[in-house]
């Protein structure tokens, strides 16, 4: 390691020694956090500017870093490339190298017909002085899709699908392949040809949607666009249709008998899918037995079969603002296999042995028959905690209605109250222990939208987790870690067996030294080395010291950022989030295959089979990983259109909002209340030229020196709404000096009040501003004074 004791680190020498560590490399993939410690930056600022100079030497081609905080020498001589082609949206598209290297642009002239997603090879061309590298499309070796959705505009002869955000062109459908659909239709459309002379592809009518703006229509579009199905194939339901419910006594001969257990569900109330349970009975001496169980789905779905083959395709259950689009047919997700309420169900179950600590004595699973006594819904079940006085601070602090404290843990009030209790007492002990180990907790509220008749959105609030929600997220995610443990800790000496984990990577270190540098802004210290544990804990810290600031949604962010995402996989890496060492998802397979998979395994090796193949499951682990990534995408879309239906109906008036988001093209606004989120475009910033600070999430005025931070309180006024690209635009309200004009802040000692240290430079500019108009006020009173005196 570089010595630097006693001098600072010029980015010169930064350089310098960079070059000589990759010359010295052959070519092998290199840390940053290995960088960091071979090139002597043992401090903040040095780590930065070592950020700064491995930035500038993949610019320069001569590293190729895979976007995770690991870099590589650049040995590309050759001129001929294959990869992936990203369109994107403002013209500047990219290609993405198979060897991991950096983006390449290709601009539209040079992407010949190319679509999002389509694997292609390129030709390097010349680099100008100057400039970045470009490439040309050459071929298109593999189409990413065909079919696209849009709004048909049809004249007397022909028609074209206007896509509006996925291609550069229209696709020119001609009159006998418009399948009778209307202007103005939504419709999905395939591509049948692509002449190279011709701008638009050539496409039919697969399915007309629907007429535009009709929600139905809107849903659907939003499920094609994302290659998600919107109609349940017939004859899937008909398999389903055939399946029987009842429990025969041989199958209940080979099951725990459970019916007469307090069981019960407790879920959203407008629930259907009742994919778990959880039961309790007393042991004696302080000891409890806690039953999680699971619907048995794999008693009914064969592996292989009609309906199976559908579940493996969907992958996942897909959750819009209106509806549910079920893995699994209706008759089985939400009859057959939903525990519901007096009804005797066939379930998976994990049972645990506890004491009043909440120390797991003993674990095993089974497979079980219940009988659910109680279906509850999250706010009951909040009510009897809250009721009885068992309630978290923070949950009594929440807006809304909370009942009258009428009952006590010792003598509990209100049906199935000793039971609600007493696992929610387990869960916070359980909560409390995970948290120690150094879990990452990020609650983040999540919008939702009070939908009328018609599917127009009317109100909206925002999903809080309390402590019924974190009650039975606590038994799921204990039975999913102790799942997981029983396949993967083995004797020494033995291999454990394939089993589909759910793993978490450790932070992305570029993106935590950013917040490192970040969150100092205001005050607030992160660690960003050291073991896993010391490291989350530090986050956990942070996460509590913000909580209630003016900082807290922006800090949250840029640390959300910069975790990595949870996946699944047959080898298992842990999950750094949960700080679990071994996590499965076991709890929900009528809504997720992954746990239907672990389910199959679990029988399976309990019978003594043998392993299956890796490389079979780890394939169906990165399907169902992208599946869940696309819905999940799906889902923030159906949100962002009712939210652009919501506010388009709200132009020109005025709210309080907080800068959500800072790009080169503009700001995005999140209303405070309701969470929907605009942009505020940089050409509408007219009062100055602003320059983006990527690495400070901020825009800096060149001639006023005002700056726009990720944070920032505005008040803002509602532009435009554009449903077709689900799209907002804000102006802000700002005052006769050109300042932006911040919501009201709280008064001194008010819940939300930030600490005096912690103001942005945003509103060090207006308090400058005001300071300024106060003083210039001040002479002109001195002024007038001072005539009126000698008068």
């Amino acid at each position: 390691m570089a010595k630097t004791k006693g001098t600072r680190l010029t980015k010169k020498e930064i350089r310098n020694r960079l070059l000589q560590i990759f010359e010295d490399s052959e070519g092998a993939m290199l840390n940053v956090k290995d960088l960091f410690r071979r090139v002597g930056a043992m401090n903040h600022p040095a780590k930065m500017l070592t950020l700064e100079t491995l930035g500038d030497l993949v610019l320069d081609d001569y590293l190729t870093t895979d976007q995770k905080g690991n870099y590589r020498h650049a040995v590309r001589d050759v001129q001929v490339i294959e990869g992936v082609f990203r369109r994107k949206k403002n013209g500047h598209n990219v290609f993405v190298p198979d060897d991991g290297g950096k983006d390449i642009l290709v601009t539209e002239r040079n992407s010949h017909h190319a679509l999002d997603g389509d694997r292609v090879r390129v030709t390097m061309l010349a680099r100008r002085r100057g400039h970045t590298r470009e490439a040309e499309v050459t071929d298109i070796i593999q189409r990413a899709k065909d079919t696209f959705v849009g709004r048909l505009q049809v004249e007397r002869g022909y028609g074209f699908l206007l896509t509006e955000r996925a291609l550069a062109s229209d696709i020119f459908i001609p009159k006998d392949q418009l399948k009778g659909a209307k202007d103005g239709d939504k419709a999905v459309v395939k591509i049948t040809e692509w002449p190279d002379n011709s701008k638009s592809p050539i496409g039919k009518v697969v399915d007309v949607l629907g007429a535009q703006g009709d929600n139905d229509t809107e849903m659907h579009a939003i499920l094609a666009e994302y290659g998600l199905p919107y109609r349940y194939p017939q004859h899937v339901e008909r398999a389903a249709e055939k399946l029987e419910p009842g429990i025969t006594p041989d199958e209940l001969a080979r099951r725990e008998d459970f019916r007469e257990v307090p069981t019960f569900t407790i879920d959203p109330h407008d629930a259907k899918d009742f994919d778990d349970a959880l039961s309790l009975r007393s042991l004696g001496k302080g000891r409890w037995e806690v039953g999680v169980h699971i619907a048995d789905v794999s008693h009914y779905v064969t592996e292989g079969g009609t309906i199976d083959r559908e579940a493996v395709e969907r992958a996942t259950s897909v959750y819009l603002v209106d509806r549910t689009i079920p893995m699994l047919p209706e008759r089985l997700c939400n009859f057959i296999c939903s525990l519901r309420q007096d009804e005797e169900k066939l379930a998976y179950s994990a049972i645990f042995e506890m004491n009043d600590k909440a120390d797991i004595l003993h674990f095993h699973v089974a497979k079980t028959v219940i009988c659910s006594n109680r279906r509850f819904t999250y706010e009951e079940a909040q009510t009897l905690i809250e009721r009885n006085g068992q309630a978290s601070p923070d949950d009594l602090a929440t807006p809304g209605h909370h009942p009258a404290i009428d009952g006590s843990p010792q003598q509990p009030k209100g049906e199935w109250a000793h039971e609600i209790l007493t696992l929610d007492r387990l869960a916070k002990l359980l909560r409390a222990k995970r948290f120690k180990r150094g879990s990452i907790g990020f609650d983040r509220p999540e919008v939702r939208f009070e939908i009328d008749e018609k599917g127009r959105p009317i109100s909206t609030y925002l999903k809080i987790a309390k402590d019924a929600n974190k009650l039975v997220e606590e038994f799921m995610l204990l039975a999913n870690r102790s799942v997981a443990e029983k396949v993967a800790l083995v004797p020494k000496g033995k291999q454990p067996k394939v089993l589909p984990y759910r793993i978490h990577d450790v932070p992305d270190p570029e993106k935590m030294e950013k917040l490192r540098g970040f969150v100092a802004k205001f005050g607030y210290k992160v660690r960003t080395e050291g073991t896993k544990t010391d490291v989350s804990k530090s986050l956990n810290k942070l996460l509590e010291e913000v909580k209630g600031k003016k900082e807290e949604g922006v800090v949250e962010l840029v640390a959300l950022r910069a975790m990595m995402k949870a996946r699944y996989s047959v080898h298992n890496i842990g999950h750094y989030g949960l700080m679990f060492q071994h996590y499965t998802h076991f709890t929900s397979p009528i809504r997720r295959y992954p746990d239907l998979m672990v389910h199959r395994l679990l029988a399976r090796y309990a019978e003594g089979g043998r392993s299956v193949s890796a490389t079979k499951y780890e394939d169906l682990c990165e399907h169902c990983s992208e599946r869940e990534q696309i819905a999940a995408t799906a889902e923030r879309a159906s949100i962002k259109y009712k939210q652009t239906e919501f506010m388009g109906e709200r132009i020109g008036q005025e709210f309080d909002g907080v800068i959500s988001g800072v790009t080169e093209f503009g700001i995005y606004v999140e209303d405070i209340l309701t969470k929907c989120e605009g942009m505020v475009p940089l050409r509408d910033l007219s009062s100055d030229y602003y320059e983006f600070d990527e690495d400070n999430y901020r825009l800096v005025g060149r001639r006023t020196k005002r700056v726009y931070n990720l944070g920032d309180k505005v008040r803002f006024r509602v532009e435009r709404a554009n449903l077709e690209r689900r799209q907002l635009d804000f102006s802000l309200i700002e005052d006769p000096d050109g300042l932006p004009v911040a919501p009201p802040q709280p008064a001194k000692g008010s819940p939300g009040k930030g600490r005096g240290k912690t103001s942005s430079p945003a509103d060090y500019g207006r308090k400058k501003a005001n300071k300024k108009a106060n003083k210039k006020a001040d002479k002109k009173a001195a002024r007038s004074a001072g005539k009126k005196k000698r008068k």
